[in-house]
């Protein structure tokens, strides 16, 4: 589905899409970053209707009336699970309604228990992962750890502090200082089958750009922290530039020397991800249009063509998404390009609409 002419809302289109194929309505991480693209949007539309069905899916399934959270698990602590409550808080700040805070509130105290590495990082699941940081989990927790610090406990230096730590530990370990780029993450005790016995690292790229830009967002300006978050931002942005394809897309692993090895491919939700993250940076003043907007807009075009196809009935899928990316692997390329591809994954869609969002806004003011 080609840009040209007179633009039609693919936000739109792939809400509508959604609302129809119907979304089971759970705290799981990925129907948390799908509701995301829901509430991009209504912020966009005004919808009254895909509100209601966005709060109903909320209401009857995830979060009860007194505030628990349908089948919660107080004592198990997945980084994973923790996402759902930016959703919560983006409920809270539109209604009011103290259950939202209330279900918010319990995994902002779970965080307060969850596992750490001997630095302090997150593990990113008890038992499974110890000692482990992954940048998946950067993007389920520290958004969330950041949106309730600065509505509720904004003075909180200490917790500003441990957030930029998450930060400041994946940089140490992750960074690939020649492409720019980070790979999948690491392990503080250096025993998975994966990790590089001196760094800990993984061997392969992941990123972590999305959670990055939600963060800075929220930062306060006088702590010492924004300035390193925009420098790890920034840097980040250079190295997906340097690694973006001439099609517009990025690559499934981006380790230089890998996109030309056979099985690799073009992978819809990090092309996304990239996208929403370069569009945001420039509409924030991180990053200057004159280098990023034309990658940026060639890239929307990518998503737009080749991982956007229509049904007979009008509505839209989203294509090309890998099912999963896990360090519960050996971590080799072998197993990255393994994973199924999936179609209308809801770890692609919700960062399609974010990108979406930002592209439409952005075209509307051109």
């Amino acid at each position: 589905m080609a840009l040209g002419g007179a633009q039609p809302s693919f936000l739109t289109k792939m809400a509508k899409s959604f609302v129809s194929y119907g979304v089971p309505g759970t705290y799981h991480y990925s129907e948390a970053v799908l509701a995301e693209g829901f509430e991009a949007a209504i912020e966009l539309t005004g919808d009254k209707s895909l509100a209601a069905w966005y709060k109903n899916q909320i209401d009857d399934k995830v979060v009860l009336e007194d505030g628990s959270i349908y089948d919660w698990n107080l004592t198990y602590y997945s980084l994973d699970d923790y996402r759902i409550a930016n959703n919560f808080l983006w409920w809270y700040r539109r209604t009011g309604e103290e259950k939202y805070r209330i279900a918010a509130h319990t995994i902002r105290e779970q965080i307060n228990r969850h596992p750490r590495t001997p630095t302090g990082g997150f593990w990113h699941r008890q038992p499974n992962y110890p000692n482990q940081m992954w940048l998946d989990g950067i993007f389920m927790v520290d958004s969330f750890y950041a949106t309730w610090t600065k509505y509720f406990d904004n003075d909180n230096t200490t917790a500003w502090d441990d957030i930029l730590l998450q930060y400041d530990n994946i940089e140490k370990h992750t960074r690939n200082t020649t492409s720019n780029l980070l790979v999948h993450g690491y392990d503080e005790s250096k025993v998975a089958v994966w990790a590089d016995p001196e760094t800990g690292a993984a061997p392969l790229v992941w990123s972590h750009f999305i959670s990055l830009i939600e963060v800075i967002q929220l930062w306060p300006e006088a702590h010492v922290g924004y300035d390193k978050l925009v420098t790890y931002f920034t840097t980040l942005a250079d190295g997906l530039l340097r690694a973006q394809d001439k099609t517009g897309g990025w690559w499934l692993i981006m380790n230089e020397g890998y996109p030309e090895r056979q099985g690799n491919y073009i992978e819809s939700s990090a092309s996304a991800m990239f996208t929403y993250g370069l569009l945001k940076g420039m509409s924030l003043g991180l990053i200057d249009k004159a280098t990023y907007l034309e990658p940026a807009k060639k890239a929307y075009g990518l998503l737009t063509e080749r991982f956007v196809s229509i049904n007979q009935n009008g509505t839209i899928n989203w294509e090309g998404t890998v099912a999963v990316g896990s360090l519960s692997s050996n971590g080799t390329f072998e197993y990255y390009i393994g994973v199924p591809i999936v179609r209308n994954d809801y770890k692609g869609t919700g960062p399609f609409m974010l990108a979406s969002y930002e592209y439409e806004t952005w075209a509307a003011h051109a």
